[in-house]
């Protein structure tokens, strides 16, 4: 089975057509949260990412929860880019949102899917922070948030039905932060067990200035620009 991984998209719609077109064939898709805030283009990022739905495992990220509860979190990039996903979006799509769970479990227990910290979804685990602490019966634990792309293997005898487990990070769709403007993914191999996981890190380019355009046309912060065009 080979899976696309994607995590914090942020309503960039030409970054997530660039990684769609890019990925490679797979069985389903992973998504780590945070499908809006920041950016110009929520409904049409929602409405692409629900097109997997039956194929598609995805959590809530807090931009999500922030945009579908109606929460004001203040001025900036961050509270100007809920307020504009949250006049975008339909009842429907809102619904969407709202319903996506903090943490969830797939493919038999294989892939266990957070935003933050699997403890609490609001907390950054960066890569130095990757400890084999994280990992409960899982063989894979997929993360966001950070908008920093990353993966370590541990390996450990015995742990039951596999000594090989994974913590991933795909990075950022729609507004990395790791000084590549590259739009960020992972593709993500299980066997029948998911004793020996494989991950691949993928880059694709895309264009970034309309995205820059979007952002102004819509009245965003320009300094959201400014960060696409540096991947900070």
């Amino acid at each position: 089975m080979r899976l696309g991984v994607l995590a914090d998209i942020h309503a960039n719609h030409p970054a997530l057509e660039a990684v769609l077109a890019d990925l490679p064939p797979v069985d389903g898709l992973v998504c780590a949260g945070d499908v809006v805030g920041y950016g110009p283009h929520p409904a049409e990022c929602v409405e692409r990412l629900r097109e997997w739905d039956g194929r598609l495992v995805a959590v809530q990220g807090n931009h999500d929860r922030a945009v579908a509860a109606g929460a004001d979190i203040g001025d900036g990039m961050a509270g100007a880019g809920v307020r504009h996903a949250r006049a975008e979006l339909d009842a429907d799509a809102l619904g969407w949102l709202d319903g996506l769970p903090a943490v969830r479990t797939a493919f038999d227990g294989c892939l266990r899917v957070a935003h933050g910290h699997p403890g609490d979804p609001d907390r950054y685990v960066y890569p130095s922070l990757f400890d084999e602490s994280l990992l409960a019966d899982e063989r894979v634990l997929v993360l966001g948030h950070t908008h920093v792309q990353a993966s370590a293997a541990f390996e450990r005898a015995g742990w039951a039905g596999s000594e090989r487990r994974l913590i991933l990070n795909p990075g950022s769709v729609g507004q990395p932060r790791d000084g590549d403007p590259d739009a960020a993914y992972a593709t993500l191999t299980l066997d029948g067990g998911g004793a020996s996981p494989e991950v691949t890190l993928h880059r694709v380019p895309y264009d970034v200035e309309r995205t820059v355009r979007d952002l102004r046309d819509a009245g965003l912060p320009t300094s959201a620009g400014e960060r696409l065009r540096k991947g900070a």
